[in-house]
């Protein structure tokens, strides 16, 4: 009878026999080379950070003395999602630093302000914060990039937009416009509906009219700051548009996060992903806490040739629409055998991954008026992330 040692070595010694013979049979996969993969993607080096090397001289140096272990090389997915993410955050950031402009704690009382301050007392400060956020989320991801030898994302050549025409405005180029939006308002009936998404599920607009037409989220011009003892329904309207556009954009990078982080394969990348996706959640429950208190008026806007109406949502509502259910109603998840659980939604694939909040963007409007390449680009980033897999890693 043979020892369990003695069974134990012939069966390893077999295992790496046919380990071998697999080896062979089955040539190893090759690592497509970065640059050819972009490539193939459609993102240039041009549309990366101007005269950012691939790996960073300071990079080259640590790897030459052995000061850089093998787990401190990103996988080619994960640069991809984190370059993604950083283009969505520069383009983040470029919006709400409009908003900021005329909506934050440092802009000038008017009857914007007055509108917005309707929905919260504190919206100014709210705005003011969420800016900053999202300022430093596009600055960290960068600043990783470039300390794993990766190039970061500049997006400054495509800032290009007018901004608005208000005088204390900076008259300097936008990457987005918020003069001619059509907000998807679907977010809040989705999370108030005990369907997902992931399973097929759809909703409707809260606000109907501001997915029709387009509509205006800022002051085009000093006439439309309007009073700020007296804000009209026109500036108000405006400022109601605003807040359910807080609430479109950061509903996107709620779902953004939680789904890209399923396809990354650095730990430490998980933990990026995790923390600033977390902090995505936070905004949006704030602004889906505010958009509600929207008072009824409808307005109709000559320059954009649309009409809006808002409607009372926290009185007399059924729970789809009822302003105060904030928390995510629980829902199919996983499986619809299993139980319904509160969560985020959606987080598969096809919904809102790269692809889809790039397109919801671009459905929104907020690039009316961008070039060609600056589409080119986005959308080449967003393939990228999501052709992402995760790999056998740390």
């Amino acid at each position: 009878m043979r020892s369990d040692s003695n069974h134990s070595n012939e069966h390893d010694t077999s295992t790496a026999a046919e380990s071998s013979q697999l080896a062979t049979s089955f040539p190893a996969p090759t690592r497509l080379a970065r640059r050819s993969f972009l490539r193939n993607l459609g993102i240039g080096a041009a549309l990366l950070a101007p005269g950012a090397a691939l790996i960073t001289g300071a990079s080259r140096s640590l790897a030459a003395n052995g000061n850089q272990n093998e787990n401190d090389v990103l996988t080619r997915g994960d640069v991809a999602i984190l370059q993604l993410l950083a283009a969505a955050e520069l383009i983040e950031a470029d919006l709400w630093q409009q908003y900021n402009e005329l909506g934050g704690v440092k802009a000038a009382a008017s009857g914007y302000t007055a509108g917005l301050e309707i929905l919260d007392g504190d919206q100014p400060q709210y705005i003011s914060d969420n800016t900053d956020d999202e300022l430093s989320h596009a600055a960290f991801l960068n600043a990783y990039l470039k300390s794993k030898g990766e190039q970061q994302v500049d997006l400054r050549q495509f800032a290009r937009l007018e901004p608005s025409q208000v005088s204390f405005v900076p008259q300097t180029g936008r990457l987005t416009d918020l003069k001619q939006l059509s907000v998807d308002t679907s977010w809040w009936t989705r999370y108030r509906s005990t369907r997902n998404p992931d399973f097929g599920a759809t909703f409707a607009n809260a606000v109907p009219s501001l997915h029709s037409g387009q509509h205006t989220a800022i002051p085009r011009n000093n006439a439309e700051l309007g009073d700020p003892n007296n804000p009209s329904d026109h500036v108000k309207a405006i400022a109601f548009t605003a807040g359910f556009h807080f609430g479109f954009i950061e509903q996107g990078g709620t779902s953004l996060y939680a789904t890209l982080a399923q396809k990354v394969t650095s730990l430490e990348v998980l933990r990026i992903l995790l923390s600033i996706g977390g902090s995505e959640i936070m905004h949006f429950q704030t602004w889906q806490d505010k958009a509600g208190n929207a008072t009824p008026l409808t307005d109709f806007d000559p320059i954009n040739n649309s009409t809006v109406t808002f409607t009372d949502l926290t009185t007399g509502q059924p729970e789809r629409l009822q302003a105060n259910l904030i928390m995510p109603e629980p829902c199919e998840f996983i499986s619809p055998n299993l139980s319904p659980c509160a969560i985020i939604r959606p987080t598969g694939p096809g919904q809102l991954d790269a692809t889809g909040v790039i397109d919801s963007f671009i459905a929104d409007g907020l690039f009316n008026g961008q070039s060609q390449s600056f589409l080119r680009l986005v959308n080449a980033l967003a393939r990228a992330a999501d052709a992402a897999q995760r790999e056998n890693g740390d």
